[in-house]
């Protein structure tokens, strides 16, 4: 119960931003929260919460992944440019998506863990080259995606738009991962303290090849989600979400420092961030001004959340201390029960 209250204080800062951005939305700005405004910009709440989260998994493993643009753009422009508007190509294109995010996830996992590359400049690194598959590929000229995508994309469910729907279920899955599961807790030991996590017996590369593949495929579905929801991806389609994503993830309260972290405290920090941008537009502000709000709320964002100690590692160890590790399915040591130190 303790420990519940705790990650509800960490995070429950953003959940009452978000409320008092609606509220004031409702009264300085009605336009912002209409029917249309939510058909406009909703579908992108959950293409950025998906990204988020795939940043969530390598800031949490104290990194900061450059190459989340590379991966969405390149995932819409191979969904759209190899089926060519056949329908029948759709999810072999799909796959092919999702085999080239897993190889280069994993690629970045080996430079940084084995080779010992920092993450900002291995990442940044594979953006480049993303990148340049992708112009490989569609040599900079857009394609229409398929009908069958673009109408998937833009069907309900219980009245709900489909990407913010799938957007959900991932934030689910991955919270309940995260919070319950012995990997989850693993995972988040080993982002506090990587020689801490080695003490408990912990081998702590297979987490971080955990959070760069995972983040790949993350990156992967959110761009053909992107690609059936704007029907024409251009080349460079996933630039926005960079500090996009990282915004969503300090604002949810993940430090910057690595460790523990929320999927659905990151996810409200991205429907924040969407609907800020929504009241800025309508109240006729430039786009120069909507980019100086975002950064102001990523400024505050780090100053509150993103430079906050470690004091909860101990609490993070005293939960894996407390459960016995299965060497088979993770290759890790038994732990001892004792007490915390």
């Amino acid at each position: 119960m303790r420990d519940q209250v705790s990650r509800w204080s960490k995070s429950s800062g953003i959940v009452i931003a978000f409320v008092m951005l609606i509220i004031a939305s409702a009264i300085i700005e009605p336009s912002s929260l209409g029917r249309g405004a939510l058909a406009a910009f909703w579908p992108f709440v959950g293409v950025l919460m998906v990204v988020a989260v795939g940043q969530q998994l390598i800031i949490q493993q104290r990194g900061i992944d450059l190459s989340a643009p590379g991966f969405i753009s390149l995932s819409a422009i191979v969904v759209s440019h190899m089926p060519n508007g056949n329908n029948s190509l759709l999810i072999p294109s799909i796959f092919l998506a999702f085999g080239i995010a897993i190889v280069a996830g994993f690629a970045n996992g080996f430079m940084v863990t084995r080779v010992g590359i920092m993450p900002i400049v291995q990442t940044l690194g594979m953006n480049a080259v993303l990148y340049g598959i992708n112009i490989a590929i569609c040599h900079g000229t857009p394609t229409q995606t398929t009908t069958s995508l673009f109408n998937f994309m833009n069907d309900h469910v219980f009245g709900l738009q489909m990407p913010f729907v799938i957007a959900v279920v991932v934030i689910v899955v991955l919270e309940i991962v995260m919070k319950k599961s012995i990997v989850g807790r693993g995972f988040e030991a080993v982002g506090a303290s990587e020689r801490a996590g080695l003490a408990a017996g912990l081998r702590t590369n297979r987490y971080q090849y955990m959070a760069y593949v995972g983040s790949a495929m993350l990156y992967t579905l959110a761009g053909v989600m992107l690609a059936g929801i704007i029907e024409q991806p251009d080349v460079f389609q996933g630039d926005v979400y960079l500090l996009l994503s990282v915004a969503a993830v300090v604002l949810g309260g993940t430090a910057l420092l690595g460790g523990a972290g929320s999927p659905v405290a990151t996810a409200f920090g991205a429907a924040f961030l969407i609907q800020l941008q929504g009241f800025v537009l309508a109240t006729g502000a430039t786009a120069a001004v909507q980019d100086i709000v975002q950064a102001v709320a990523l400024a505050i964002g780090i100053s509150v959340y993103g430079l906050r100690s470690l004091g909860g590692l101990s609490k993070i160890f005293k939960r894996l201390k407390s459960t016995q590790f299965d060497t088979s399915s993770m290759g890790s040591k038994p732990v001892s029960t004792g007490p915390s130190p």
